[in-house]
């Protein structure tokens, strides 16, 4: 049985279910209940003694382990699915995921995911992961976000990727097209809480994130009482209109956690253009972009979001890899009204 190794962070909550949900990397998908299951059978040790009590107090640097059972052969099908393949070897894949597609199949969405598209596409070539053959999912992108994805192949290479998610050394850049100009001059930003600048006019933005108390497929902003550390930085690329309205900006990810970048410039007052969650009402001003502009910002069918980088470690050959995917079809059109000439990386 795979053995997973928590070490418990500074100030840890009060109790061990709620420290091990904190701590427990989020590549392992292992909800607050299932922990508490594993708590309950007995498979959550600590210095080789089962501990059975969720309400166990806990403390600083003690390592649990936690005996998670294999998966099960998953009875997802594979489907011929087109995919656009950056990189492949016998470890790992790395796509160039559209738009519209869901990564992972889930209530609502099982079929048509990026796994039952990697099942058909890599087959037999897949090695075992968690003992099922299936493709290692380390990271996730949002169903409406474009861009690249690294999914392990082997057992090896997912233990690879997922502890450098996990460290935060894998180089993740985004593009987005946002409401606004996030700049350092702008008095408003430095009087947001968790909201500074660094060297460069860099947006800093740096909070927890927990799910929403009443709305569950929301994520919200925490500075006390719970959630994951997250921090963003951002740059601005270019700003369109007089005065300028719209903003392309490069958004790079210290951690990763569920719809970090929306949340965060959402948090700054920037939220981003065609996200129907978190943009908020902030209208696009006619008279500064033109109104067939203005409108194409407004009515855009997704969030205007592209994972445009993704670099990391070769987690079996220790080759450093880079990959950069150019801006899709639909945010170029976006841009291209707003007067933006020329390519993006």
């Amino acid at each position: 049985m795979p053995v997973l190794y928590v070490v418990i962070g500074e100030d840890p909550p009060d109790r061990l279910d709620k420290a091990l949900a904190r701590d427990v990397p989020e590549e392992a998908s292992l909800s607050r209940s299932r922990l508490m299951k594993m708590i309950a059978e007995g498979v959550v040790l600590c210095d080789g003694m089962a501990v059975t009590d969720p309400k166990a107090k806990v403390t600083e640097g003690q390592v649990f382990a936690l005996h998670v059972a294999p998966a099960a052969d998953i009875d997802t099908l594979p489907e011929d699915i087109p995919l656009s393949i950056v990189w492949e070897d016998a470890d790992l894949i790395v796509v160039d995921k559209p738009a519209g597609m869901v990564v992972h199949p889930a209530p609502g969405s099982w079929t048509g995911t990026l796994v039952n598209a990697l099942l058909y596409h890599c087959g037999d070539t897949l090695s075992g992961i968690g003992g099922a053959k299936r493709p290692g999912i380390v990271h996730r992108i949002d169903k409406e976000t474009s861009g690249l994805l690294v999914v392990a192949k082997s057992d090896k290479a997912h233990q690879g990727l997922a502890q450098q998610f996990e460290r935060h050394t894998v180089n993740r850049r985004y593009l987005a097209v946002v409401n606004g100009v996030p700049d350092a001059a702008d008095p408003r930003l430095r009087g947001i809480r968790g909201v500074t600048f660094e060297a460069g006019g860099i947006l800093r933005i740096a909070t927890n994130l927990a799910r929403h108390k009443t709305d569950r497929q929301r994520q919200a902003v925490l500075f006390e009482g719970g959630g994951r550390h997250a921090v963003t930085r951002v740059r601005v690329l270019e700003a369109y209109g007089t005065p300028p309205s719209v903003s392309l900006v490069e958004c790079w990810l210290e951690t990763g956690r569920t719809h970090q970048i929306r949340v965060h410039m959402a948090h700054a007052g920037h939220g981003l253009l065609g996200d129907p969650v978190y943009g908020g009402k902030r209208r696009i001003s006619a008279k500064a972009v033109g109104e067939a502009a203005a409108l194409a910002g407004e009515g855009f069918a997704r969030q205007a979001l592209h994972a445009a980088t993704l670099g990391f470690e070769h987690p079996v050959t220790g080759e450093m890899l880079e990959f950069a995917s150019p801006l899709p079809s639909d945010m170029a059109e976006l841009l291209a009204g707003f007067g933006h000439q020329g390519d993006v990386q």
